[in-house]
């Protein structure tokens, strides 16, 4: 492999470097703050060679890693959301368990994976990429072994990723067998060239394709357990799959949908319409039902993945521009919303009921703030980061005439409200006691743990980033502008 190659690879080869590292050196000294460090630093290495290589791109790596703007961009989010999620699991941590080490090897290994991911431009680094991150998120979501609710939701997660890969390689077995190549940009010159493929084996693998990628993202109907892994696995590894997961895998469909230009494809295009649809309607409106706030969230997370499918389906620069500003916004909101109750969870167990959160503003104002700021980012409020994403998101789908699709993602934006203040409105009520009808015993909330440094700085810098983008989105849209987007193919 050239020096270039290699050096164009950092962004991926350092988060296993430092894996490596972390894993090298438990075996001398197990310390969970040496962890933390190495891991810390490994990451903020991995974001300067971002920044380092970026005046190379674009470069392709043989003809599965093309290294490009695109790339580099997703890359960097990806890495800085790993960072604020070691820092709050190394709060949450504390105190659970007695190994809590190597839960930063696997954290390291899923970035690796999701980096591969969102510069792959072949079907072989797409399975290995993906692969990379499942395997990693299946222990991190069972990573507490003494707590059975954290075992069934890694099993779930662990049915659900082979049902993902089943779909995914028969569809990619099909697109083979008529395409005669696995490379992204020599499928979509093949499909140029009419008469040379039968249409509907295509149109299938495309399909069986789409399916395991809604899997991943857990669309609906494909949701399934989401919310029962969301529910069972540490706080901060559900705002780990909630964001670096899912925003790795729709990175990847983003750029496969507009290599292929399969917006010109009227069968394609109504199948991820009909998914967006249910995706935002089943998303809200079982969050509606919910009294688990880890539930709700996860309801919440489907619902969004549905907001991005209409930047997806939207044509020209600004949707891709638009799907990259909601995808940050989106991140930095919800690994804040992840952050408040991994902060507020304790040793007997996560903050998940409502009743948790009753009166919080009262005992802990800070923490009430931050989360009553992450949740109207959530409902699209102005000054927030959501309210400018959710803003591009429409822009787009109204340049390109998707009426149907932004009527609906109005309506289920109205529908959010609902549930959302609900938990606002719980944070800032009194905090009575509950008592259980026929058992004359009252329950309170969990006693809420003193907030860490870490977990503290990495709230804090969230909601900075929060008001920042919501007031003033110019330079992300600079640094996106710069980064040479994708363009997908115009209708």
């Amino acid at each position: 492999m050239r020096a270039v190659d290699l050096a164009m690879l950092l962004p991926i080869i350092l988060p296993a470097f430092t894996a490596t590292a972390v894993m090298l050196t438990l075996a001398l000294r197990r310390s969970h703050g040496l962890a933390v460090g190495l891991t810390l630093a490994g990451l903020a290495a991995s974001f300067a060679s971002v920044l380092g290589v970026s005046v190379m791109a674009p470069h392709r790596v043989t003809s599965l890693i093309v290294v490009d703007g695109y790339a580099l961009f997703f890359m960097g989010l990806i890495l800085c959301a790993t960072f604020v999620v070691a820092l709050q699991a190394r709060a949450y941590l504390n105190g659970r368990g007695d190994r809590p080490e190597e839960f930063y090897v696997f954290l390291l290994l899923a970035a690796t994976g999701a980096s591969t991911l969102v510069a792959s431009s072949h079907f072989a680094s797409f399975v290995l990429g993906l692969e990379a991150l499942s395997i990693s998120l299946y222990a991190l979501i069972a990573y507490e072994r003494e707590a059975p609710l954290r075992i069934e939701a890694g099993i779930k997660y662990l049915i659900l990723a082979a049902f993902s890969a089943g779909f995914l390689l028969f569809g990619m077995a099909l697109i083979y067998a008529e395409a005669g190549t696995m490379e992204f940009a020599e499928i979509a010159s093949r499909l140029g060239v009419e008469g040379q493929m039968h249409f509907v084996p295509i149109l299938l693998g495309l399909a069986l394709v789409f399916v395991g990628l809604g899997f991943k993202l857990a669309l609906v109907p494909f949701h399934l357990w989401a919310p029962d892994v969301y529910q069972g696995a540490p706080a901060p590894v559900s705002g780990f799959i909630a964001t670096v997961s899912k925003g790795a895998v729709f990175a990847l469909l983003l750029r496969y949908y507009s290599v292929l230009h399969l917006h010109a494809h009227g069968p394609v295009q109504l199948l991820l319409m009909l998914i967006a649809i249910a995706s935002m309607f089943g998303g809200n409106l079982l969050a509606l039902l919910q009294n688990n706030v880890k539930r709700l969230l996860a309801y919440s997370s489907i619902a969004h993945l549905g907001y991005l499918l209409v930047a997806l389906l939207s044509s020209g620069r600004l949707a891709v521009a638009a799907a990259g500003y909601y995808l940050v916004a989106y991140f930095v909101t919800t690994l804040g919303a992840w952050g408040v109750v991994g902060a507020l969870s304790g040793k007997d167990g996560d903050a998940e009921s409502l009743d948790d959160y009753r009166g919080l503003a009262w005992r802990r104002p800070w923490l009430a703030g931050v989360f009553t700021a992450m949740l109207l980012s959530l409902i699209g409020i102005p000054v927030t980061a959501g309210f400018i994403g959710k803003f591009y998101v429409l822009a787009a789908g109204v340049t390109s005439s998707l009426w149907l699709l932004v009527v609906i993602l109005v309506i289920n934006s109205a529908i959010g409200l609902f549930y959302y203040l609900r938990v606002v409105v719980v944070l800032y009520g009194h905090a009575r006691m509950n008592e259980p009808e026929g058992t004359g015993q009252s329950k309170q909330p969990l006693p809420a743990p003193s907030l860490s440094p870490a977990g503290g700085v990495a709230l804090c810098g969230l909601t900075l980033a929060l008001i920042w983008l919501g007031v003033f989105p110019g330079p992300l849209m600079h640094v996106i502008e710069a980064a040479r987007m994708l363009v997908p193919a115009g209708r």
